[in-house]
């Protein structure tokens, strides 16, 4: 059976309380789960000890036959110092869109016309202004 360590949301209403749960891969987000080995309430302040709480002994136990934890909870154990999270980086995060892209292309283009549109006008009549003057 595939297990996963992951969040089984709790709690009202905008006042959010998460169980750190063991559960197969297929049960829904808060349904069955195997066993509770923590929690987690978002509602208190970051640097709050009761925040996460874990039970490590267990955790390990499944980390060791074969449970897998989902990014944040693999957020919190590497806080906890039972795993060890890679950094990720993305570079083309900040790049826009297709779409996005082809809007500033034709903006671009739209200005540079504009421009050039304004630019012959001074030009012709700089030349008529120079065949004036000899």
């Amino acid at each position: 059976m595939a297990t996963k360590i992951r969040l089984a949301r709790g709690g009202s209403k905008k006042r959010p309380y998460y169980r750190i749960v063991v559960a197969d891969i297929r049960s829904p987000r808060d349904g069955r789960f195997i066993e509770k080995v923590g929690s987690y309430d978002p509602m208190l302040p970051k640097d709050s000890e009761e925040r996460v709480n874990l039970n490590v002994e267990r955790i390990q136990y499944w980390l060791d036959n074969g449970a897998k934890p989902t990014d944040r909870v693999h957020r919190f154990l590497d806080a906890a110092g039972l795993l060890k999270r890679e950094a990720r980086n993305n570079p083309q995060k900040a790049e826009p869109g297709a779409k996005a892209k082809e809007r500033l292309e034709a903006k671009r283009l739209a200005e540079e016309e504009a421009a050039a549109a304004a630019a012959e006008p001074a030009a012709e009549e700089a030349a008529t202004e120079e065949a004036a003057a000899e």
